[in-house]
């Protein structure tokens, strides 16, 4: 499938690397389940609901093999807020590594943009 470049932007620079619109889809359906996670978090914390009995939310783990392999992870239980929320992200190739922290409303836009390229 075609692609194109998406760019994330980074707390200190950016990186862009070659990315399908299919692939963004789905890992857009991994964000919203995140969101969704992260809300439901922060809600049981606003009502005082949380105990040390909760339920865990199940960490988001996503991984996209191509001409690069990204990884994301978050675990939604250390948030206070979707707002407050980072991934950590991981790129690498044959002949470089990247492993930094993305904001979560970062990544969002950022992605929203790359898609609305292909919409």
């Amino acid at each position: 499938m075609v692609g194109g470049q998406l760019t994330l932007n980074l707390s200190s620079g950016s990186v862009a690397f070659n990315f399908n619109p299919q692939s963004a889809r789905e890992l857009k359906t991994a964000i919203n389940h995140l969101l969704s996670d992260l809300k439901a978090v922060a809600s049981q914390v606003a009502t005082g609901s949380r105990t040390d009995q909760h339920s865990p939310k199940p960490s988001m783990e996503y991984r996209y093999t191509g001409e690069i392999f990204l990884e994301l992870f978050c675990n939604p239980n250390i948030w206070s807020s979707p707002f407050a929320a980072k991934l950590l992200i991981t790129l690498r190739d044959d002949r470089i590594r990247l492993t930094t922290e993305v904001d979560l409303n970062q990544l969002v836009d950022d992605l929203n943009q790359f898609l609305d390229q292909w919409s």
